[in-house]
């Protein structure tokens, strides 16, 4: 959906149906080298008459840009710290931003918010995703 000079935007379909839009999420350029476009899934939703997603608000120009866009636009976004965790995620609302850390309040598993946000550093982020369920 766009391209920034290190992250670029994906709408991504539900792999369990291929019906709908499940969510956006930003990735890092680098891994557009190592992943081809899914020609099924596109062609699936052609042939439902499933439209392409607008593009949502928000900046793929830098990371920082992008987590602040996201932030404004969608009540909660995902963060991936693939480096220093690949099988975890952290869900919140974006509650700051420096130079070097995002400030998120999070929401656990059983959908209660944590007592006080945490802080993660920007180099850490591979990908954000949100707007999904």
């Amino acid at each position: 959906m766009d391209v920034g000079p290190r992250f670029f935007l994906l709408a991504l379909v539900g792999s369990d149906t291929i019906r709908r839009l499940q969510m956006f999420s930003l990735r890092r350029c680098e891994e557009l080298a190592a992943r081809s476009l899914c020609r099924i899934c596109r062609d699936r939703l052609k042939k439902r008459s499933e439209r392409r997603p607008k593009k949502p608000r928000v900046s793929v120009g830098s990371i920082e840009e992008l987590l602040l866009s996201a932030g404004r636009a969608f009540p909660l976004v995902t963060i991936h710290r693939e480096q220093v965790d690949p099988n975890v995620c952290w869900i919140g609302r974006m509650r700051g931003l420096d130079r070097s850390r995002v400030s998120l309040l999070e929401i656990g598993p059983d959908a209660k918010w944590e007592d006080s946000p945490e802080e993660y550093r920007v180099a850490e982020i591979t990908r954000v995703s949100f707007g999904g369920e």
